[in-house]
């Protein structure tokens, strides 16, 4: 199978999920549940890991998240995802979550997550994916620490 290995940059990975808060997210302190906001923060990181790679992916690690501001009913919560760094057949992703008043349009930045997807063929067997190409001094420090938290993790195997 021909495949397209050409390398691109994080801002054609870019994606934005935006979704309001309603009751039924809410946990007993009437707060969005942080289980609610981890399959939004999944789904964000791989949907701009499948287009950097133009293949399915799975998620292989999430790195810790810690909420550090909640997020209320009625709040836009807005993902922002772009790809940091790639290996072979693995990308990592990094989201950004803010919690958006819809009425008054202030933002707060409620957490960070970097999760990492590896790419599959159409058998389901890990494929290779387009290298990452950094164009600015800080797409190159977003992939250095990204190859750090990555050579950790594989520290930890």
């Amino acid at each position: 199978m021909n495949q397209d290995l050409t390398p691109k940059n994080t801002r054609a990975s870019h994606v934005t999920l935006s979704q309001l808060m309603h009751p039924e997210h809410a946990n007993l302190l009437g707060n969005v549940h942080g289980g609610w906001i981890m399959k939004l923060v999944d789904e964000a990181g791989a949907l701009a890991c499948m287009r950097h790679a133009q293949k399915k992916v799975v998620t292989v690690a999430i790195d810790s998240m810690t909420f550090r501001e909640p997020i209320k009913i009625g709040d836009l919560v807005v993902l922002n995802a772009e790809v940091t760094y790639t290996g072979r057949t693995s990308m990592e992703a990094e989201v950004q979550v803010l919690a958006e008043n819809p009425i008054t349009g202030e933002q707060t930045h409620t957490n960070t997550a970097y999760l990492v997807y590896v790419a599959l063929d159409d058998l389901g067997l890990p494929t290779p994916v387009p290298p990452l190409i950094v164009e600015t001094a800080e797409e190159k420090a977003r992939m250095e620490k990204a190859q750090k938290r990555q050579a950790h993790r594989i520290s930890l195997k």
